[in-house]
């Protein structure tokens, strides 16, 4: 029993393994063939008219960030963290798992699953920086409610589902104030391109499949009733969803003219 549990986190190692190699060359390419478009991120704040005597909104520029190379970013981090995963951090990675539990998986979805919504937000025209820090932040605080239900359901009998829940409810802020950008813009040309509308539908559904992955895994559902098989569709749902966003992108407008 011992070496066939040896074996499978050494599988379970190589895919890391191979997971980094693969997100890395991804964001590697991205970065190298993208074109140069910049997206540019505003202020908004209160100005004042002494004409009128009022006030009115106004916003004022702050930065502008190259599309490319923040796209490759989130690849660029899922490849770093495998590769840690995979080398130094693994005998820790080992001893969470046989606890049901990975901690270094919500600590880089946290980051580069936050940085993929505000790709999506700035697609859809969303540029204020309060907004964006906002979207980044309540999609980490889903994330990091999913590492409170491994934690605090260890050994438990009977499942605490309210970080679950309440990871839910923080990680459907995001969706629904991008909804109201998106939808709400009249489409056509008044609209974003067809293809941003593609993006937030096909990643909106592969961030879902990531709270069905869990549910399955504490329902003990078919396969996985072993930690390890949702172990492993985790690190698949993350390479699709991250590849997808990508190329969407990349195909969408980063393609050089």
């Amino acid at each position: 029993m011992e070496n066939e549990e040896t074996g499978v986190f050494r599988r379970l190692r190589i895919f890391n393994l191979v997971m980094a190699v693969l997100h890395f060359l991804q964001g590697l390419v991205m970065v190298l063939i993208s074109s140069d478009l910049t997206i540019g991120v505003t202020r908004g704040f209160l100005d004042y008219d002494p004409a009128l005597e009022k006030l009115f909104p106004a916003s004022a520029h702050v930065m502008d960030i190259r599309l490319g190379p923040f796209i490759a970013s989130f690849l660029f981090m899922s490849s770093i963290a495998h590769l840690l995963i995979g080398t130094g951090l693994f005998n820790r990675y080992v001893n969470d798992l046989k606890k049901g539990l990975n901690r270094f998986r919500w600590y880089e979805y946290s980051i580069s699953a936050s940085v993929m919504i505000v790709a999506i937000a700035m697609l859809t025209g969303i540029y204020d920086i309060g907004t964006l820090i906002l979207i980044f932040f309540m999609n980490m605080m889903m994330i990091l409610f999913g590492l409170r239900m491994e934690v605090h359901n260890q050994g438990r009998k009977e499942l605490d589902w309210a970080p679950f829940i309440y990871g839910c409810i923080a990680g459907l802020i995001p969706w629904i104030a991008i909804a109201f950008h998106l939808f709400g813009a009249g489409g056509g040309d008044g609209g974003p391109p067809t293809f941003v509308y593609y993006i937030y539908i096909s990643i909106a559904v592969f961030f879902n499949c990531f709270a069905i992955n869990m549910v399955l895994q504490y329902k003990k559902v078919w396969k996985w009733k072993n930690y390890l098989f949702g172990e492993t569709m985790y690190i698949v749902l993350s390479l699709v969803a991250k590849s997808l966003l990508a190329w969407q992108v990349f195909a969408g407008t980063l393609r050089p003219g």
